[in-house]
């Protein structure tokens, strides 16, 4: 069972923006310390910052962007590295993973993350994944996709959700508050892309809301996280409400600075209809701050189904939001504990490492089996 060795071919991951880099990063430094994992190769397409320290086992080669020049860097690297097992981080990628799997005789894993498998599929590309030894969703609602557009076996999609770092953690919050220039006014957050192409994430359910605050003489400010091309439309939607004041977009907040953001904050509000899982809702959490969200695609996963943050239908988000902000209930030391012990890395780890067990072990019996 060791000695696996793992072709990841993904969009980004050290070095990479975004939830799906960070997942891939979690998931890689988990491999990373499996016992019958013996290398990781990770072939990105875009990698917008130096990777920088590597966890042991994990290589990542330069980043290559044309779809032909990144083709045949996958197909170099297959056959120098000679894999066991090749990652297909995206559904983009399926077909070149398929044909890599099939040159190097390796066992094909698929991870899926929501959105990749909300469209039609083409058949192509759902042949390609209907081929893969196992399928990975950060949810169930992606799993549930996934069973309704392919024949796959259902007992190889296997639902392993996003963790949430250690970072993300209760701390100082006058501190949090002082350094995001806040005093005693109720203080909003969203943290999302600004970005149309992964769906609206909510901000228009939200600005009028802040108005009706701040109409009933409630002191709130709304803080929007996050950089794309959406800002535009939301500074029109800020002005349309005439809360200018009561609203400030921060741009991209650094990560290091991210858990002193949800510390700042007395509520995180992502009333979003296209999440895949919603890794933000858990880093909210992780800090101890009262969240609310949709009970639309993945993220009642990461809510814990109202157990952990609050999950409302979206008929019902703005009577629950205003509810939420005329009650604040402070600091939750309790619920970052919760989060933790559900989503926290060892748990994460954990999981992926049994994975990695198993498909390792139906390697080797399959070896097994034709050499008998």
């Amino acid at each position: 069972m060791s000695g696996q060795r793992i072709l990841a071919l993904v969009t980004d991951a050290f070095g990479g923006y975004g939830g799906i880099a960070q997942y891939n990063r979690d998931l890689f430094t988990a491999l990373s310390a499996s016992a019958v994992v013996d290398d990781v190769v990770v072939l990105p397409r875009m990698a917008p910052e130096q990777p920088g320290t590597l966890p042991a086992k994990i290589r990542q080669a330069p980043a290559v962007a044309g779809r032909i020049a990144y083709s045949l860097a996958a197909v170099r690297h297959a056959l120098s590295s000679r894999p066991t097992i090749v990652f297909c981080g995206h559904l983009f990628h399926i077909g070149l993973a398929r044909l890599v799997a099939r040159l190097t005789g390796a066992k094909l894993i698929v991870q899926l993350h929501g959105i990749d498998i909300w469209s039609d599929i083409a058949p192509p590309r759902r042949r390609a994944l209907e081929s893969a030894d196992l399928i990975l969703t950060v949810s169930r609602d992606t799993r549930s996709h996934v069973r309704a557009k392919t024949s796959i076996d259902p007992t190889k999609i296997v639902i392993l959700n996003n963790t949430v770092s250690d970072d993300f953690r209760p701390g100082d919050r006058a501190s949090a508050r002082s350094h995001f220039g806040l005093g005693d006014e109720l203080a909003i957050l969203t943290v999302s892309r600004l970005d149309m192409s992964s769906g609206p994430k909510g901000h228009d359910r939200i600005i009028p809301l802040i108005a009706a605050l701040r109409d009933a003489g409630v002191p709130v400010v709304y803080l929007v996280a996050g950089v794309g091309p959406y800002q535009k439309i939301l500074e029109d939607i800020v002005c349309q409400h005439g809360v200018e004041r009561n609203v400030r977009f921060l741009g991209y907040i650094q990560r290091e600075a991210q858990p002193d953001l949800y510390r700042a904050a007395d509520i995180f509000a992502l009333p979003s209809t296209y999440e895949g899982f919603g890794i933000v809702f858990t880093e909210a959490m992780a800090c101890g701050t009262p969240t609310i969200g949709l009970a639309v695609g993945g993220a009642p996963d990461a809510l814990g189904d109202g157990e952990l943050g609050m999950c409302v239908a979206p008929e019902a988000f703005a009577d629950a939001f205003l509810e939420m902000a005329s009650t604040p209930v402070g600091r939750d030391l309790s619920l970052a504990d919760r989060v933790r012990a559900r989503f926290g890395f060892p748990v994460f780890s954990s999981h992926v490492d049994t994975i990695i067990h198993t498909l390792a072990a139906t390697a080797t019996n399959s070896s097994k089996g034709s050499g008998g």
